[in-house]
C-alpha cells in the first residue's frame, strides 16, 4: 500500500493504466491536461500527482473551485487586478494564476466558468499572457492548466453552455478516471487502506470487514465513489464499537440496494451472440448499438464533431439530435 504514496491506490488494470497515463503525462511538456471523472473519484488527487511528478514540482501547486467562488469574483481572483480597478480595489491583487507561474493551477470545476472566463482563460493559453482586472499592459506566465469536471463536457459544447474552442484547446490531453463500481475487487483495497488510516487516527484496532460486509461493498454501486466509501468508514469508525466491521454497522439504503439487486444491468448487445439482444428488446438494443456507435466514432475522431459527423455519414445536425434522443446530451 506505501507504494502508491497515498495516490489512487488499487490494483485493477484500469487504474495501472491510469497511474502510467498520469506519470507519463507530468513529465511530458503538455501545457493543458483535462481530467475527468464521476464526483468522488479523485480529480483533485489526479491534479496533485501531475505537478508533483513534473518539473514543475518545485513550483506552486494552486487549486480553485471555479463552482465555490461567485462569478463577478472569479476573475479577479484567477487574473488579479489593479489598485482602483473596481470599487473596493484598494491595493493591487497579485491572481492566482500570476502565483502559479512556473508551477500548475488546478481549474476544478471548469464547466461553471462564465462564458467571458471562458475567452479569457483560451486567450491565457493560446498566448501565454493575461492581463489583471482594470490593467492596460499584459503579464507573461508559464503555467501548466489541469482542469477538471463531472460532466460530459462535449455535452456542454454541444448544448451551447462550454466553449467549443476552448473545449479543444483542453481536450489535447484527457485523464479519465473510473467509477469506483467498475474497479472490482478494488473496494476491498481501499476499505484496508482506509481502515488502517483510521486506526491510527481514533487509535482503534478494527481488524477489517466481515465477509459478509466485503461481499455487500463489491455488489453496491457506490455512486458518491472513494468518497462515499471513506466517508461511511470513518462514520462507523466513531459510531461502533465491535473490532470488526458488520452488515448492522451500515446505513439500510446500502443494504436495500444490493438486495433489490438494482446493481444487475442487462447486458449490452456484442459480436458473441444475441442473446444480449434479446434480453434487451429490440428498441433498447437498437439504441445500446447506436450509442455504442456514437461513442466509438467519437473517440476515433478525438472528439470532434465535425470529424465524427463525417465518420458516421450523417450531418451535424443529425449526430446532435440523435445524441439528445439518445440521452447522450442535453437538449
Amino acid at each position: 500500500m506505501a507504494g502508491y504514496q497515498n495516490d489512487l491506490i488499487g490494483d485493477h488494470p484500469s487504474m495501472i493504466a491510469l497511474r502510467a497515463l498520469i506519470e507519463r503525462v507530468a513529465r511530458s511538456p503538455a501545457q493543458t491536461v483535462l481530467v475527468y471523472g464521476p464526483t468522488g473519484t479523485g480529480k483533485g488527487m489526479v491534479a496533485r500527482m501531475l505537478h508533483r511528478l513534473s518539473q514543475r514540482a518545485s513550483k506552486q501547486f494552486v487549486d480553485i473551485n471555479c463552482a465555490a467562488i461567485p462569478s463577478s469574483l472569479l476573475e479577479s481572483e484567477l487574473f488579479g487586478h489593479e489598485k482602483g480597478a473596481f470599487t473596493g480595489a484598494t491595493d493591487r491583487k497579485t491572481g492566482l494564476v500570476e502565483a502559479a507561474n512556473h508551477g500548475t493551477i488546478f481549474l476544478d470545476e471548469i464547466r461553471e466558468m462564465e462564458p467571458m472566463l471562458q475567452a479569457k482563460l483560451l486567450s491565457l493559453l493560446d498566448t501565454h499572457e493575461f492581463r489583471r482586472v482594470g490593467a492596460v499592459k499584459t503579464t507573461s506566465v508559464d503555467v501548466r492548466v489541469v482542469a477538471a469536471t463531472n460532466k460530459v463536457l462535449l455535452s456542454e459544447v454541444l448544448a451551447g453552455n462550454f466553449r467549443e474552442d476552448l473545449y479543444y484547446r483542453l481536450q489535447v490531453v484527457a485523464i479519465n478516471i473510473p467509477a469506483l463500481k467498475d474497479r472490482g475487487r478494488d473496494v476491498l483495497t481501499l476499505s484496508d487502506y482506509f481502515v488502517a488510516k483510521y486506526n491510527a487516527r481514533y487509535g482503534r484496532k478494527i481488524m477489517g470487514l466481515s465477509d459478509e460486509v466485503a461481499e455487500i461493498f463489491l455488489k453496491y454501486p457506490w455512486p458518491g465513489n472513494v468518497r462515499e466509501l471513506e466517508n461511511l468508514l470513518e462514520r462507523i469508525f466513531i459510531l461502533e464499537d465491535d473490532d470488526v466491521i458488520l452488515p448492522r454497522h451500515l446505513p439500510d439504503r446500502i443494504i436495500r440496494t444490493v438486495r433489490a439487486g438494482s446493481t444487475t444491468v442487462p447486458p449490452a448487445p456484442t459480436d458473441e451472440g444475441s442473446d444480449g439482444a434479446l434480453q434487451l428488446g429490440f428498441h433498447a438494443a437498437t439504441e445500446a448499438y447506436q450509442k455504442e456507435l456514437i461513442e466509438n466514432a467519437l473517440a476515433a475522431s478525438r472528439n470532434n464533431l465535425k470529424d465524427t459527423a463525417a465518420l458516421l455519414k450523417i450531418s451535424r445536425h443529425a449526430l446532435r439530435h440523435q445524441m439528445i434522443k439518445l440521452g447522450m446530451i442535453s437538449a
